[in-house]
This record gives C-alpha cells, sequence and structure tokens, in this order.
C-alpha cells in the first residue's frame, strides 16, 4: 500500500493506492496540466485613485447616459440606463458625488462588471 497526496482543484486528499495482485503502485511524476482557456477580456475603465467605479450589473446595451463629466449627482440619480433581456434597466448613484468619467457611450454592448461611470 502506498499513501499518496493528490490535489485537485485546490483541495489536497490522502489516498493510499494498491494494485489489484497486492503489489505496491509505482506513483510516476504527474503530467503537466493543459492550459486552461482563456476568457476574452472585458472592456472595463481603468478605476482612478480619486474615484469609485460604478459597473454593469448584467450583460447588456447601453441605451442612454444622461449624465456629463463633472456633474454633482445625489444618491438615487440616474447614470446609466441598460438594456437587458428587452427591460430598460437604471443604474443608479449609489451616494452623493461627482461623475469623474464616463466609460461607455449609448449603443454600446457591456459585459457584467463592465465600468460603467467613475464617481468621485
Amino acid at each position: 500500500m502506498k499513501n499518496l497526496k493528490i490535489t485537485v482543484n485546490g483541495v489536497v486528499y490522502d489516498v493510499q493506492v494498491e494494485e489489484a495482485d497486492g503489489s505496491v503502485a509505482t506513483a510516476a511524476p504527474a503530467a503537466a496540466p493543459a492550459p486552461k482557456a482563456v476568457a476574452p477580456a472585458v472592456k472595463k475603465a481603468a478605476p482612478t485613485a480619486a474615484g469609485e467605479p460604478v459597473t454593469s450589473p448584467m450583460p447588456g446595451t447601453i441605451i442612454n447616459v444622461p449624465v456629463k463629466v463633472g456633474q454633482a449627482v445625489k444618491k438615487g440619480d440616474v447614470l446609466v440606463i441598460l438594456e437587458a433581456m428587452k427591460m430598460e434597466n437604471e443604474i443608479k448613484a449609489a451616494k452623493d458625488a461627482t461623475v469623474v468619467s464616463i466609460a461607455v457611450s449609448k449603443g454600446e454592448s457591456v459585459n457584467t462588471g463592465t465600468v460603467l461611470v467613475t464617481l468621485g
């Protein structure tokens, strides 16, 4: 019987291996894992040190961006209108702030997590 440590998805398991004929199995070094496919990059604006990014909660298409850079917004003001699954979703300010930058434009498709607006 041979004790081995096996890692699966980052979890280490202690296992004992014995061949059917009663002899102890020998373990050869495992082959290097195949490289993982890289997902396509999501367009994200680089967050600024002086701002807090507002990201898309779902994939969709930008219908309207009713704010301008430098505009003061209050908690609950609409920053972006996003169409997803034939419904318009208003992305609102979570706090009183100033619009530092706008990373999207009308008609643009976005993914979940894409930075829409940065507030400062």
